[in-house]
């Protein structure tokens, strides 16, 4: 139980905010778990941390794939008995192209909830024991400006850009809220994260205002190691709560 363990979703891309995020965690000491939705992605990014010389080990798991989370929550308790952060950073993002909610292919609007939003809820119900069996968990939903479209979206009518990606990041900030008030009697604390502009995707080219997913990664990290008496249920972005 001394060592801490924190499990990262979606830690497959070099220059993936998933990866950032493990390795910021592992630099505070962390044991971290790195998924990915193949074992060859999950070990290539898991022994480059160890290279750095982090306990590092990488895990298969896809986030549309709930069937398969009992055997990762049983894999974690032979192993190590508890866990004290998850990180919820695994998405898909289908509908970049689309412009508004009437233009989503119904394919995409399955996909975008099954990853987004299905997949988050049911992981953290899978490692529910193990989460509770840490001194103090922490649970942290990678969320995204654009649930900002939804939210406004009464006091700011027009079209919505990515209708389903969008959607499911403004729902997850409710997830985020009814599993925070689940938790409520326990010591794990839930919120979500903004992480705002991060260059996560070089090979779409750079905005000036995009930051190194290593700035990004350090306000998830800030938010995973909140203290006792931290908040739940909140939304930060840059290190500040917003909602």
């Amino acid at each position: 139980m001394n060592r801490k363990v924190a499990l990262v979703t979606g830690a497959g891309r070099t220059n993936g905010l998933g990866l950032a995020t493990a390795r910021a965690l592992a630099q505070q000491g962390f044991h971290v778990i790195v998924t990915a939705r193949t074992d060859a992605q999950a070990e290539e990014q898991a022994s480059a941390l160890r290279a750095e010389g982090h306990r590092a080990e990488g895990y298969r798991l896809d986030l549309a794939a709930t069937d398969e989370f009992p055997g990762v929550a049983k894999r974690i308790q032979a192993d190590h008995g508890h866990l004290d952060v998850l990180i919820n950073n695994a998405s898909v993002f289908p509908d970049m192209n689309t412009s508004t909610a009437l233009d989503a292919p119904t394919n995409d609007i399955r996909a975008a909830f099954d990853v987004n939003v299905v997949g988050p809820w049911a992981l953290t119900v899978a490692l529910r024991p193990l989460l509770e069996a840490a001194p103090a968990a922490r649970v942290v939903n990678i969320s995204s400006g654009a649930y900002q479209q939804i939210t406004f979206l009464g006091e700011q009518p027009g079209d919505v850009g990515a209708p389903a990606y969008s959607f499911t990041k403004h729902t997850l900030n409710y997830l985020t809220l009814m599993l925070a008030a689940a938790f409520r009697d326990t010591k794990v604390l839930v919120n979500s994260v903004d992480p705002g502009r991060a260059d996560t995707h070089p090979e779409l080219g750079t905005d000036e205002e995009d930051m190194p997913p290593s700035v990004a990664a350090g306000w998830i990290a800030k938010a995973a190691t909140l203290p006792e008496n931290g908040p739940s249920g909140a939304i930060f972005l840059n290190g500040h709560r917003v909602g």
